[in-house]
């Protein structure tokens, strides 16, 4: 089993998983897509994106000059669409895990809660 995707590596992958981008496309894409909890670095992104590639999760996918400025593309690769949905997967589990705990909470714990 691979191990868990990182928080910058989850969000990259779900940006790729629609299709090919550049690197500010990314970093918006992750943005939107998680709804702002996540703004990642320039320095953040190309540190992952370089480990995904190594990874074989990720590949590059040319590069044009677009206002003088080089954009380099990526895709997800078939491994990279398995890990993303593995890891959606245990997320889920987990999620679903937390919501029927607290489902069963006692009563008074419940209502402390909303009192606060």
């Amino acid at each position: 089993m691979a191990a868990s995707l990182t928080t910058s590596s989850f969000w990259i992958l779900t940006a790729l998983a629609s299709g090919r981008r550049h690197g500010y496309e990314i970093l918006s894409e992750t943005r939107t897509a998680s709804e702002g909890r996540v703004a990642l670095k320039v320095a953040t992104l190309y540190a992952a994106l370089e480990r995904l590639e190594q990874e074989g999760s990720i590949r590059a996918d040319g590069e044009e000059i677009v206002g003088g400025r080089a954009r380099r593309y990526f895709v997800m690769t078939e491994q990279g669409a398995s890990r993303l949905e593995a890891e959606a997967r245990a997320m889920a589990q987990a999620a679903g895990a937390a919501q029927r705990h607290l489902g069963s909470r006692p009563a008074f714990l419940a209502t402390a809660a909303v009192a606060r």
